[in-house]
């Protein structure tokens, strides 16, 4: 296996507070990693760094082989366009049907062959099962569908790497069973490695993986269940 993230004594700050310090961190192609902590203590702003919202001034990073020290506007495209981001809160264009958005992120990430847009689309709906909900609009669907959506969007570029930022914390149990299980396919059958941040140990318990823990400013590797 290949590394797809790794951190070299990196640390983070978020308008000049300090989120994490002395960050070493590896994670290669095709695992499945969690990322555990409290309310606030830097999950998000981590992944964030990693996919270049958040600048990295100290330290050493590297995603999909782009440098994180590297932030003009042309190497962040770049670093975006080689992963994929699942948020919590859906973050879809609710004015738009569920095709309109997927190809906005298209367009906007350099495809322009309309029949290559639409089999692609074609391909990420059925690989989350709403290929029959192509034409709706987002208030239409279920947290569920949307966030199947969401998972769909986040494949349309083929990612090595998938960020997700709490995907089932607005979702119930049941919901929230579905969606790992679609994630645990897309790592293992797609071979794409994932970094989860969730507080939900229930999910861990089911869906085993090794699993980073943010406390105190650090993070330490609590390895596999």
């Amino acid at each position: 296996m290949s590394e797809i993230i790794s951190l070299k004594n990196a640390t983070i700050y978020q308008n000049d507070f300090l989120v994490l310090k002395n960050v070493n961190l590896k994670i290669e192609q095709g695992e499945f990693v969690y990322l555990i902590g409290k309310t606030g203590s830097g999950k998000s702003s981590l992944l964030k760094t990693l996919y270049g919202e958040i600048p990295l001034t100290i330290g050493e990073g590297y995603v999909n082989e782009f440098k994180l020290q590297e932030s003009k506007p042309r190497n962040i495209y770049a670093l975006r366009r080689s992963l994929g981001i699942v948020f919590q809160d859906f973050q879809l264009l609710m004015d738009r049907s569920v095709v309109q958005n997927l190809v906005f992120v298209l367009k906007a990430t350099g495809t322009t062959d309309k029949a290559e847009m639409e089999q692609r689309i074609i391909e990420v709906l059925s690989l989350v099962g709403m290929q029959d909900k192509a034409y709706k609009m987002p208030h239409q669907l279920s947290g569920g569908e949307q966030q199947r959506i969401v998972i769909a969007r986040a494949l349309l570029n083929n990612p090595r790497l998938i960020l997700a930022d709490e995907p089932t914390g607005n979702l119930d149990p049941d919901t929230s069973d579905d969606i790992m299980r679609l994630l645990s396919y897309i790592n293992k059958y797609h071979n794409t490695a994932i970094l989860m941040a969730t507080h939900n140990y229930f999910l861990i318990e089911k869906f085993p993986g090794r699993l980073l823990k943010v406390n105190n400013n650090a993070i330490y590797d609590d390895s596999f269940f």
